[in-house]
């Protein structure tokens, strides 16, 4: 019967005489001993002493052994027997108000590959006595395997009862074994029957594992507390840690019986004399419940307020107050203080309201005066999605948010229209929001137009244009953020950026020229950029161009009278054309682009007033050098040593062709996109395996260097800064100009 009966763990409760644990003081009989090891024994439980009794009964008895470090407790041992056999006796890990914990055993029954039983480790655990039941609330059996089942029942001759359950675990594959769940896939469990003193367990096989052996030989079974043990899935099969997991304390109840305690006030054990004691809550100041005077009461207290005042005392009631708080002068008084207060918040929540409305009627009729409505009619028709279904009209409260309000330390850069912030919206984008100065009224149907065009522009090179707010007096323009600064920065900082190699310098103006083209002529409407300079060609995080700000002088009055006397744009960059017709046309970026190149090949800024009279404009310095065979003096040393000799000859042939007076002799955009393309595929050459100088600058060929110096000077006046407007006396004065030209 032990054989096939395995007793695993038991949970013990007091059903006649428990104990309260909450008692600190006179917690064991005078003289006997309270802790064995790290075990504190309450009464009714005591620990065996030779001279004298020191628990209620000889079930309450606990044996400390000292052989172990720590000492251990122990149930005495004739409480465990069946059948006339001894069994160890049980080892006892706690005890509390309602349970004794003591240590459990594992059932475990091992197969070979043929079905043959290797292992039977089968063990009985019997307490017959009805001061101890087994707890069916904390309690479950336990049944781990792929071809096991165990049951647990009573021990019939004892409790004179004939009820069991028990469970099931099976599975045919070890990756239907679940993590975690005790379900009956590789585990199972079930609940203790009510009322138990005594029982015995039952593990067998349903097809002797032959079927499931290569990955689970061994079967196991236990009683433990529920919360204990938490199943691991197929790594419990081969490395059954669970044993070391479960074999800790497991919690006993009952059912049946009564318990002392002490009521609520006072302490102690009740089953030692003196009994409880009454707790004076007064004595300790730091657990002291009044505001008022404590006085200590039989299993209560009371608090009281000082003379004078009034009212609940304890520290979480209302507290003392001054007694004459109901006469009517105090009463008059604070009636009439909290009655003004209470107007002075009512006044203030209307003015704060009249001011919250009035800014929501201003940002409204900024939105109708700024085209809002036009720009979502504009939206709206564009069927067939070319407007980018991402372009969004902002809100005020966003871009404020996005900016911290519009802080200092956000501002990216600031020009002659207005402020440049860096904004991070909601989902963590960051984008560049353009605050400009002034508009025209009378330009408000253009600006939609050219936001809806903007919207549709999708090139890599060109700076994306996400949005607009329009409920401020002047719109806010939204862009995609591009962080590496602009061109420039690069080239006139620092003499000039290591990475800024001759390669990298022609694929800046290849992208740059490529983008220029498809505002040209493939966007979905041509779009005149009117500002190219190094200033608004941005590079990103891998150093790709982006072309910005294509369009800004739209955003600017135009005040017709003054066309004659007033030049806008950007000194160096600006068309000589523009002094004669007052217009900006698509030859007028290439002219604007050809000193783009010129910075490129010299690293020279377009105008420097610190530079000679003579080489104060870059544009007319380098036309001066090729008709005076001087060119080579202003190039940049390393685009010299770096570029070939036909690279050198086409690109400055392309320059001088792009600086032409008359924008008809300029060759299109896309002209020079495709002569940049193609000098980008010749083969680099040192300049001294070509010509046999080592400083690459003196040139003796006149026929070989005759397509790099042209037969005329080109004198203009440049435009002015973004921010500026000159009269063209003040300009005559600055610069000196050719005889043709008239302001």
């Amino acid at each position: 019967m032990h054989l096939l009966f395995l007793i695993l763990v038991m949970f013990l409760c007091v059903s006649l005489l428990p104990f309260s644990a909450a008692a600190t003081i006179n917690n064991t009989l005078p003289g006997c001993q309270s802790k064995c090891g790290n075990l504190t024994v309450p009464y009714p439980f005591g620990i065996i002493s030779a001279d004298s009794s020191c628990s209620i009964g000889p079930w309450f008895d606990i044996t400390c052994n000292t052989s172990y470090n720590p000492p251990k407790a122990f149930l005495p041992a004739d409480l465990n027997s069946y059948d006339g056999e001894n069994f160890p006796p049980l080892e006892v890990l706690d005890i509390s108000d309602e349970h004794v914990r003591i240590k459990n055993t594992i059932a475990t029954r091992c197969y070979n590959q043929t079905g043959g039983l290797i292992q039977d480790n089968s063990s009985g655990l019997v307490v017959a006595n009805s001061y101890f039941t087994l707890s069916s609330e904390l309690n479950k059996l336990i049944t781990i395997g792929c071809d096991d089942y165990a049951m647990i029942s009573p021990v019939a001759a004892i409790e004179g009862k004939n009820i069991s359950s028990g469970c099931v675990s099976v599975c045919s594959n070890i990756g239907d074994v679940p993590f975690d769940s005790c379900s009956g896939m590789g585990c199972c469990s079930t609940s203790v029957p009510p009322g138990l003193t005594t029982y015995l367990l039952t593990l067998n096989t349903l097809n002797y594992h032959t079927r499931i052996w290569d990955f689970n030989k061994c079967g196991y079974t236990f009683l433990g507390e529920q919360n204990a043990f938490t199943f691991r899935g197929a790594s419990d099969f081969t490395d059954p840690d669970f044993v070391n997991r479960t074999t800790k304390t497991v919690p006993v109840g009952g059912n049946g019986g009564y318990r002392c305690s002490c009521k609520n006030g006072y302490e102690g054990n009740p089953y030692l004399s003196p009994g409880c004691q009454d707790i004076n809550e007064c004595s300790d100041p730091n657990n002291n419940p009044c505001n008022g005077t404590c006085t200590n009461l039989p299993g209560s207290f009371i608090c009281s307020c000082p003379q004078g005042y009034e009212g609940d005392g304890r520290k979480d009631g209302r507290g003392c107050i001054v007694k004459n708080f109901k006469s009517p002068a105090l009463k008059l008084s604070l009636g009439m203080g909290f009655g003004f207060l209470s107007i002075l918040i009512g006044i203030g929540w209307l003015y704060f309201s009249h001011q919250r409305r009035k800014v929501i009627k201003l940002r409204e009729k900024y939105f109708l005066k700024n085209g809002g409505m036009l720009l979502k009619q504009q939206i709206d028709s564009n069927e067939g999605g070319s407007v980018n279904q991402s372009t969004k009209i902002f809100t005020t409260k966003e871009l404020e948010i996005a900016t911290k309000n519009f802080s200092d330390d956000r501002i990216l850069g600031r020009g002659g229209y207005g402020t440049v912030y860096k904004g991070i919206l909601p989902n963590g984008n960051i984008v560049a929001i353009k605050k400009s100065r002034v508009m025209d009224d009378s330009q408000i149907e253009q600006f939609i137009n050219e936001v809806v065009i903007l919207t549709q522009i999708n090139h890599r090179n060109v700076v994306k244009l996400l949005g607009c707010c329009l409920e401020t007096e002047v719109p806010l323009l939204v862009y995609e953020c591009v962080s590496n600064g602009t061109l420039y920065h690069h080239i006139h900082t620092n003499g000039g950026m290591a990475w800024l190699s001759w390669e990298n310098r022609l694929r800046i103006a290849a992208e740059s020229a490529g983008a220029l083209t498809y505002l040209h002529s493939a966007a979905a409407k041509p779009i005149i950029h009117r500002d190219v300079k190094s200033a608004n060609i941005l590079l990103d995080e891998n150093l790709v161009t982006k072309i910005s700000d294509f369009g800004a002088s739209r955003l600017i009055p135009l005040d017709q009278a003054q066309v004659t006397t007033l030049v806008q744009g950007t000194i160096g960059y600006l068309d000589p054309e523009y002094f004669h017709t007052s217009q900006l046309t698509d030859k007028s970026d290439v002219y604007s682009f050809g000193v783009v190149l010129l910075e490129l090949l010299t690293g020279k800024k377009p105008l420097c007033m610190e530079r000679s009279q003579v080489e104060r404009n870059l544009a007319t310095h380098f036309l001066v050098s090729m008709r005076t065979n001087t060119l080579f003096q202003i190039l940049d040393p390393r685009v010299v040593r770096e570029g070939s000799l036909e690279q050198l000859q086409a690109i400055a042939s392309l320059v001088k062709r792009c600086l032409s007076m008359n924008g008809y002799d300029r060759p299109t955009m896309k002209e020079v996109a495709m002569e940049i393309e193609r000098l980008r595929k010749y083969t680099k050459q040192p300049w001294v395996n070509q010509h046999g100088h080592e400083d690459g600058f003196t040139r003796n060929n006149e026929e070989e260097s005759s397509d790099l110096y042209g037969d005329s000077v080109n004198p203009y006046v440049d435009s002015i800064e973004l921010s500026s407007y000159y009269s063209s006396d003040q300009i005559q004065s600055l610069y000196p100009v050719n005889d043709s030209l008239q302001f």
